[in-house]
C-alpha cells in the first residue's frame, strides 16, 4: 500500500484490475461499474400485480400494500447510508411500478435525512433520480 491516503477498497480493486490486465490485455477497458449497470439491466421490474401478490395485501389481507413496503425498503436503504446503489435504483423502479408517485419517493428519502444524515439522503436522491429518469412517465 504505497499511498495511505487511498481507500483500501479502491487499492484492492486497482490491484485486481492490474492483475486482470496482466492476464488478459483486452481487459484494459473493462469497467466494473459498467459491468454492474449491465447486470442490473438484466433484472426486470416486476408487474404491480406480482408485487402485490408476493409482498402486499394478497398474502396479508389488511396489511401493508406493496407500494408502502417498497417505500419502507427505500427508507431503510437510505438509513444504511445509501451504499447499495443497485438496490436503491431497483427499489425506486419497483415502487413506481407499484403506484408510488415521484413526490412520494422524494419525500421518503428526504424524511430519512433526520435519521441517516444529509450525505446519505443526497446519495439516495441521486440514485433515485437516475432510476426515475429511466422511467419516461413524467406525471408521477
Amino acid at each position: 500500500m504505497s499511498d495511505p491516503a487511498k481507500n483500501p477498497f479502491e487499492q484492492m480493486l486497482r490491484q485486481a484490475h492490474d492483475m486482470a490486465k496482466a492476464f488478459n490485455p483486452a481487459l484494459e477497458s473493462y469497467s466494473p461499474v459498467d459491468a454492474m449497470r449491465g447486470f442490473e439491466a438484466l433484472w426486470p421490474t416486476m408487474p404491480k400485480e406480482v408485487m402485490e401478490m408476493m409482498f402486499g395485501n394478497t398474502v396479508n389481507p389488511g396489511g401493508l400494500d406493496a407500494k408502502t413496503r417498497l417505500l419502507l425498503t427505500l427508507a431503510g436503504l437510505t438509513c444504511q447510508g445509501a451504499q447499495a446503489d443497485t438496490a436503491i435504483r431497483q427499489t425506486v423502479r419497483h415502487a413506481i411500478e407499484a403506484g408510488a408517485k415521484k413526490q412520494e419517493i422524494v419525500e421518503t428519502i428526504g424524511q430519512m435525512s433526520v435519521f441517516a444524515g444529509i450525505p446519505a439522503m443526497t446519495r439516495a436522491l441521486e440514485l433515485a433520480q437516475e432510476a426515475m429518469g429511466e422511467n419516461e412517465e413524467d406525471d408521477q
